[in-house]
């Protein structure tokens, strides 16, 4: 098995196993984080409801469902076969595939958005220009990538989750560095937030979101 598939192996094994207690914990992610919801709605309206979007690691498609609400024409992706099943039980409406985000299952430049929210944190870092590489090959020129990611440098490993016998690391990255490797990919950064910790909703490190465009 090489490292790659090393990596994609673990992080479906975990949210296969975890995937109905996280959808319960998670039901509303976007309930009290305005925030958030400010910036898919300042996405949305840039993207526009005439192209296809895809969210990228979209679980139990909660994020999925947001970004239909606000117009979007968009499809969910997820690893874990688990989660997609629940996707397609909460969201029968929306379209929802089982696949890997380093082989999107989609032509090249046919996305006009993408979606990236906590998904490319379980990507070890050397495979991050792998990872954008993909994203930049999927959307089309002037297509719009947002993504998410708790900031740092040391991974947090959760260790059997909700009584759960698996384990996963969840990296923590730099906002200039990812800027950096966003632009090694051939994208222009749009927009860099960071927001701080909120103790309520008991977050161990501030929020990074960013904006980038492929360029062209």
């Amino acid at each position: 098995m090489t490292d790659t598939e090393d990596f994609l192996a673990a992080t479906r094994t975990f949210y296969d196993a975890v995937a109905e207690d996280y959808a319960g914990h998670f039901r509303d992610p976007l309930a009290d984080r305005p925030l958030e919801r400010a910036l898919l709605a300042a996405f949305a309206e840039q993207v526009g409801p005439d192209g296809t979007v895809a969210d990228l690691g979209c679980g139990p498609g909660e994020i999925t469902a947001h970004l239909s609400s606000l117009g979007l024409s968009v499809f969910g992706l997820d690893l874990s076969a688990s989660m997609i099943a629940i996707a397609r039980r909460e969201h029968p409406a929306l379209r929802f595939e089982q696949g890997s985000m380093l082989e999107l299952p989609v032509a090249d430049g046919s996305l006009a958005g993408a979606v990236s929210w906590y998904s490319s944190i379980h990507t070890p870092v050397d495979r991050l220009p792998r990872l954008f590489a993909e994203f930049h090959r999927a959307l089309a020129p002037g297509g719009l990538l947002q993504l998410a990611f708790q900031t740092g440098d040391e991974p947090l490993r959760l260790d059997r989750p909700w009584n759960r016998p698996v384990v996963l690391d969840f990296h923590r990255r730099r906002p200039e560095r990812m800027a950096e490797l966003l632009s090694g990919a051939g994208f222009t950064l749009r927009s860099s937030t960071v927001r701080e910790r909120e103790e309520r909703n008991a977050e161990s490190a501030p929020q990074a979101f960013l904006l980038a465009r492929k360029k062209g």
